[in-house]
This record gives structure tokens, sequence and C-alpha cells, in this order.
């Protein structure tokens, strides 16, 4: 009996001296929750519902949130094109030169979104003199937009790839293998449907880092009204003739958007983890 009471006694004290340990998470974590949440509550004090419904009201605005879903979404499938087969090989292969591989891909996500922009526009300076009429149909034009989103967006939908493909469980496939199935048929058939809850994850994280994209989209498709204006370069332009409202109104249109975004990639995803990053 004595030592069960020693023992209650041990757990009563161990949970008494971890409280100041739990508090401090609690503090240090609910410090930076709560910063978004000030951060959101001040665009929204600041706005008005007729303010965002005024800005749905400009032709600009409209432009640029068609062209936003537009680019957002061929984005997210090309990087998903890439990123699936890339994720795959780096996940299931050990290769020559897969240390560097796996490290150039981390470049986009590294390098400040300014330097991108800027080495997308010098690439394509040097372009053959004969191919001109190609490089004025891409740069400071609508294809520029959706490539500077895809440069940035298709290294994290390669990072979420290649975390799912690690998660599943290899064993499977090597049967089907053994059972006279192709490697591709392997793949298609056993490897893609455990990985599509992976592949929503990595959709649904390019779409919404190709929303955020600003700093190559103003370098290499620059901000025209009405031509390669999307949404975080319509903020940028609201500010810059001082329209604070209309910028706040369209900031938290992409904040619903992305809202949205999150919660699809949350019920139906899985899990992104940035453990490769």
């Amino acid at each position: 009996m004595s030592v069960r009471a020693s023992s209650a006694a041990d757990r009563e004290h161990r949970a008494r001296s971890d409280i100041p340990f739990f508090v401090l998470l609690c503090v240090i974590g609910g410090f930076y929750v709560l910063s978004i949440v000030l951060l959101l509550a001040a665009d929204l004090a600041y706005t008005s519902p007729h303010e965002i419904l005024a800005a749905f009201a400009k032709p600009e605005i409209r432009y640029s949130m068609r062209l936003t879903l537009i680019s957002c979404t061929i984005t997210a499938i090309l990087s998903l094109i890439v990123a699936i087969p890339i994720g795959y090989l780096l996940s299931r292969y050990q290769f020559w030169g897969r240390n560097l591989v796996d490290a150039v891909l981390d470049i986009p996500i590294v390098l400040p979104p300014l330097v991108i922009g800027l080495s997308l526009l010098i690439a394509f300076q040097y372009i053959p003199a004969r191919f001109s009429g190609f490089r004025e149909a891409i740069v400071y034009q609508v294809p520029a937009v959706v490539i500077a989103q895809f440069m940035v967006a298709c290294a994290f939908a390669v990072r979420t790839m290649r975390a799912t493909f690690d998660q599943i469980d290899s064993r499977r496939e090597q049967v089907a293998l053994t059972l006279g199935c192709s490697r591709s048929q392997a793949f298609g058939l056993i490897v893609l449907p455990e990985a599509w809850r992976g592949i929503v994850t990595s959709g649904t994280i390019a779409w919404a880092r190709a929303l955020g994209e600003f700093g190559p989209l103003l370098i290499f498709a620059g901000a025209t009204r009405r031509k390669t204006e999307v949404l975080s370069t319509t903020v940028f332009l609201e500010l810059s003739i001082g329209n604070l409202e209309a910028a706040v109104a369209v900031s938290l249109i992409m904040v619903a958007s992305a809202v949205i975004v999150l919660i699809v990639a949350r019920m139906w995803g899985t899990p992104w983890s940035g453990r490769e990053l």
C-alpha cells in the first residue's frame, strides 16, 4: 500500500513540475498564433463589406481574379505532372547525383523570390535572335505569369510528393512486380491509388503557393493592368496609387481563397510535412 501511495505521490509531483514547461510552450506558441489572428482582425476592422463589394465591381480586380484562378490552376496541374515522377524517383531509387538533384530542387525554396524572377528574365535573354518572337510571346505576357508561379510552386509540390511516397510501403509494389506487372503497371495500379491523398495535398499546396507569389511575377511578367495582373500584384498596384481600402479588400479575398485551399488539403489530403525542407 505504501508503495502505491509513493508511486501516486511521485506522479503527482512530476505533473506539478511539468506545469511550468507546458505553460512556457503555450505562451510561446500562443503568441505567434495570436499575432496571426490579430493581423487578420486588423484587416477585417479596416475594411467593410461595402468596400469588398466595391473591389469586386472594379473590372481590373475581376480580371485579376479570373487570371489568378486560371494561372494557379494551370500551375498546380503542371506542378503535379513534374512532382509525381521526381518525388517517386527520389523516394524509391538510389542513383548517382541523387543528393545533388535533391539540393537543386531546394533552390527555388531558399532563393529570394526576386532572384528567381531576375534569373528567369536573364535566361530568356539568351534565346537566339531567330526565336525572338517566342521570347516576346512569353516575357511580360500571360504565359510568364504561369512560368513564374510554376518555378516556385513546383518545388513545394515535389517535397510533398516525396514525403508521400516515403510513407507508402513498397512491399505491395514489389509483390505486383513478382506477379508479372511491369514497373509502370505497378506504379499506376498500386502506388498512385495509395498516393491520392498526397497528390491532393501537393496540388493544393502548389495552388496556394502560386496564389501568394509576387516577386518573380513583378520582374518576369510585370504588373500591367488587365494583362498580367493577378491578385498579388493587384495589392501592389492599389497600394502604389494610395488606394489602401481596395488593397486590404483584395488581401482579404486572397486570405479567403487560401483558407478554402487549406481546408481542402486538411479534409481530403494528408498533413503536409516540411521535414524534407
